[in-house]
């Protein structure tokens, strides 16, 4: 079977893997008596995002002679696949819809789009359809959407515009298609333009969306010649009030990036409302390819679905309406034994029966599904459309722990062990949430297992981990949940400052009368309260300059019963309106792990003789590259750079500029709050 070019396209994609050593896989055999019992907390009124309908989400492609197949489809809709992408990656932006051709490349019998929706159909999953941006037209894709939706009502709701467009070599690196003069973000941004009006007039209910990077993966960050910014500011600058959705694409090389997820979603938020104008708060997110991106230590392996377990709770917790698995079948790669099996170097979820090149070693017999699909297959047991995800965490580096609410007053908890060789004991506490007493449903997929069992046993606040497992435990509440207040609507935040917020929110309906509203911060696993109120508003005090907050309110009536929490809003304090000093903080050049910045102190107060000015990185994956124009250094997460004997005096109102490289691994959140001989400065 042909092999898709998004294999080989670019070394670029897997420049920044960070492996796991065979020391972190084979560590030595802990005995039981000798295992420190894991502790991992759930905060019932710590709430996240609500589970989307389209959460679980695969890539087909037209290469792929299985894509129409009954039985795909099946195993699809068995691992609750409930968005199906096509044509497949680069191939959209080569292929020619209408007479179902793509020049350059391989189309496979049985993959036309017909054949594709009733794939679909049968999955019981909605289509994300990408139109040909790099050898189309806007009439081309305009013409599509009529077809699909006006003449044969198909219902497409998603249509993106091109795919991984950066990748046309106006950054360098070249792997898209892509005819046009002007390789620019901005000719793109002007194109897409053009193809969301085209589409729209034909049917105005579709949503649109765009390419973007994804932070901290190139080429995110960098500035071409004779661009206005980066790819991402230029894109929703010129295109954002014509989207309605944009477009991330991750493959982290290791299998430890999960902790990326929360500031690289916040990051592109940020870029969104920053850069989208009016209204950018209906832009959403989808992360429409992922894959592990790690064949040397377990593509189709476990370790591979443990870390796509993982992944996909987090992506989904922090608000991304759709997570696309890359691919349904992709084909045989590097072939390697991870954790006593044999990984294929396939980024499917099912096998193509594909050999390698000298016939030494075949997949097993097509459509056998590999680890990552029981990844997806737990994952549809764990996080069901509607269910809202709420804190959890361990104090275990190799267990994550992720938990959903359910309407019924149900909770599940999803426990991943990514130790090769040691069972963890976990003890499960809770807050927000009293357990029953009965034994919990509890659903286990383990290292080479073909299947994930499920049982009714144990308690809900403990049990062991097998290595390399995967558990759901489904734990009802003690009590009834009838009765009890209804869920507060939608906060909204204003007037950010410093240390204050105003949080407003919608009431709630009453069970009994509402006797006061809660304010709680999420604050890891354990929620914080900021105060009450027996109002629908609240200004919270004493907040932190520079510091994310994510807020949820719980409504308590007289009876003493008490609501879910309601949906979050997040936001970030700022600095000091007014200061002594000032600072402003600009990343002059980005190359995707590190950057120059360019430090600007102001003196707003008395004469000054001598001056050391602090921050601190705001992530364990940022360092200090090098510095000048003062003497620097740095302690763990604290910077600090002192005056040179030439730019220690500053006048009042007077000016100095310093500069340093910092270095990066993961999502570039920049430092926020300096201050300059003790005293906080306006950060401009």
């Amino acid at each position: 079977m042909p092999k898709t070019p998004l294999i080989t396209r670019t070394p670029l994609r897997f420049a920044s893997a960070v492996l796991l050593t065979l020391a972190a896989l084979n560590i030595p055999a802990a005995h039981a008596d000798e295992v420190t019992p894991v502790a991992v907390t759930v905060d019932a009124r710590a709430a996240l995002a609500a589970v989307p309908e389209t959460g679980i989400g695969a890539n087909h492609a037209i290469w792929d002679s299985r894509l129409g197949a009954d039985e795909t489809a099946d195993l699809l809709k068995d691992a609750g696949v409930k968005l199906l992408r096509y044509p497949g990656g680069s191939y959209s932006d080569i292929y020619h819809w209408a007479d179902h051709t793509a020049p350059g490349g391989y189309v496979a019998p049985g993959t036309d789009f017909d054949t594709f929706m009733s794939g679909a159909r049968r999955t019981g999953a909605q289509a994300m359809v990408t139109a040909n941006y790099g050898t189309g037209t806007a009439e081309e894709a305009a013409a599509w959407v009529r077809s699909a939706n006006v003449t044969k009502g198909y219902g497409v709701k998603y249509w993106e515009i091109g795919n991984e467009n950066y990748g046309n070599g106006h950054y360098g690196s070249a792997w898209e298609a892509d005819d046009h003069a002007d390789k620019s973000p901005a000719e793109y941004a002007r194109t897409v333009v053009a193809y969301a009006d085209a589409m729209k007039a034909v049917d105005p209910t579709i949503k649109v969306g765009a390419v973007l990077t994804t932070p901290a993966n190139w080429p995110d960050g960098l500035t071409a010649d004779g661009d206005d910014g980066t790819w991402n500011k230029v894109v929703l600058s010129l295109a954002g009030p014509k989207i309605d959705f944009v477009i991330l694409h991750w493959y982290p090389g290791a299998l430890d990036k999960a902790a990326h997820v929360p500031d690289m979603i916040d990051l592109t938020r940020r870029q969104i409302a920053a850069y989208a104008g009016s209204g950018a708060e209906r832009i959403g997110i989808a992360m429409t390819e992922f894959n592990t991106g790690s064949s040397s230590n377990g593509t189709n392996t476990q370790p591979g679905a443990l870390a796509a377990a993982d992944a996909y709770a987090t992506l989904l917790a922090n608000g991304v309406f759709t997570v696309d698995w890359w691919n349904v079948h992709n084909g045989i790669g590097a072939v390697t034994q991870v954790a006593g099996h044999t990984d294929y170097g396939d980024f499917g979820l099912l096998s193509s029966a594909a050999c390698a090149s000298d016939g030494s070693v075949c997949e097993p017999p097509a459509n056998t599904p590999f680890a990552p699909y029981y990844a997806l297959r737990m994952m549809r047991a764990f996080a069901r459309p509607g269910d809202r995800f709420v804190q959890a965490a361990t104090d275990q580096a190799k267990v994550s722990a992720h938990a959903v609410r359910r309407a019924d007053g149900s909770l599940a908890v999803l426990l991943i062990n990514t130790s090769s060789d040691t069972s963890y004991p976990v003890t499960i506490g809770y807050s927000g949430f009293v357990p029953a007493s009965g034994a919990p449903t509890v659903l286990t997929h383990t290292n080479g297992a073909t299947d994930i069992i499920r049982s009714t046993s144990g308690s809900a606040t403990g049990r062991t981990l097998p290595p390399l497992s995967m558990t759901t435990i489904v734990v009802t509440p003690a009590s009834a949940q009838t009765g009890l207040p209804g869920t507060p609507g939608q906060p909204a935040v204003s007037n950010v400052t410093d240390t204050t917020a105003a949080i407003s929110w919608p009431a709630a309906s009453a069970g009994q009368e509402i006797a006061k509203y809660e304010v709680y911060r999420n604050n890891g696993a354990v929620a914080e309260q900021l105060g009450e109120t027996s109002g629908t508003s609240f200004t919270a005090r004493n907040l932190t300059a520079g510091t994310r907050y994510t807020v949820n309110v719980i409504a308590r009536d007289s009876g003493g019963g008490v609501s879910w929490a309601s949906p979050p809003v997040t936001f970030t304090t700022g600095t000091p309106a007014t200061s002594s000093c000032a600072v402003r903080l600009t990343d002059q050049s980005d190359w995707g792990n590190g950057y120059v910045g360019a430090v600007e102190i102001t003196n707003n107060g008395a004469p000054i003789n001598g001056w050391t000015l602090h921050f601190r990185w705001p992530r364990t994956w940022q360092s200090l590259g090098s510095g000048w124009s003062a003497v620097w250094t740095e302690s763990g997460s604290e910077v600090k750079a002192v005056n040179e004997p030439g730019n220690g005096s500053l006048a009042t109102g007077a000016s100095t500029t310093i500069g340093f490289v910092g270095n990066y691994s993961g999502p570039n959140v920049l430092p926020a709050v300096f201050t300059l001989n003790g005293t906080v400065c306006a950060t401009r």
